[in-house]
């Protein structure tokens, strides 16, 4: 059955095999949704989605920041399938700077994919939502935008992602009228390829040792929060933040 049946969803910056984006596709197919991938390489995108359990998936170019690239993959998406249910915005990418050491380069490259990306999405695919008076939008946002940078994030990531946060509350409140609901997800630390030879073992000690649940964060811990997040079992959640982070932060 599925709790995403006949559901049409993005996903965006997913084609990483071992990413939050692409663990969250297969578990939205899983469940049922036809699933749309973007990533900055279509030939990537469209192996990450002819990856993707059952029939129909589709893997296209979207650079988040481009806007008219966004809005083509709504309208494409739009046009393929007459409707969008879901979308993840996913994309982001992190830079371990210190703050004397951010550049501008660093930190437009930051907060342009994190921020602006996810706002290039959900504006790209408001209309459609709003015109069929439904819609899951999912934000990814990052422990480190509540405690004040993380691990591997920057202090501009960490602004990029308390940004994402102040959006999607935003965005929430102003179209809750048209039934498209709006939440941000917050990881903590998750093993992923970002994270992956990154850590001295020492390093990885310390941070495990802050983590109550003593574990690191696998992708499918918050691919299951997205699948809660896009489906009805949600229905009366929006502007909310979901943290994923272990007990990492508790608040």
């Amino acid at each position: 059955m599925g709790l995403l049946k006949d559901k049409i969803a993005i996903v965006t910056g997913a084609a990483s095999p071992a990413g939050l984006g692409k663990a969250t596709a297969v578990l939205f197919a899983e469940h049922g949704a036809t699933v749309v991938i973007t990533d900055l390489n279509e030939r990537d995108a469209v192996t990450a989605a002819s990856d993707l359990p059952g029939d129909g998936h589709f893997g296209m170019a979207g650079n988040v920041v481009d806007k008219a690239a966004c809005v083509a993959v709504a309208e494409a998406v739009a046009g393929a399938f007459g409707r969008i249910d879901v979308l993840v915005n996913n994309a982001g990418i992190t830079q371990p700077l210190k703050l004397m050491d951010i550049e501008p380069e660093n930190y437009d490259a930051v907060t342009d994919v994190s921020l602006r990306g996810t706002l290039n999405m959900s504006q790209s695919v408001m209309p459609t939502m709003r015109a069929q008076k439904s819609g899951s939008i999912i934000n990814l946002s990052s422990v480190s935008a509540q405690r004040g940078g993380g691990i591997f994030g920057g202090p501009h990531y960490s602004a990029a992602k308390a940004g994402v946060l102040g959006l999607t509350k935003a965005m929430a409140r102003e179209f809750a009228p048209d039934n498209v609901r709006t939440n941000a997800i917050c990881p903590g630390f998750i093993a992923t390829e970002i994270t992956a030879g990154k850590l001295t073992q020492e390093l990885r000690a310390q941070v495990l040792a802050g983590i109550p649940m003593g574990r690191a964060g696998e992708a499918i811990d918050v691919a299951g929060c997205a699948l809660f997040l896009a489906s009805d079992l949600s229905a009366y959640c929006t502007g909310t933040e979901i943290d994923v982070n272990g007990g990492l932060l508790i608040h």
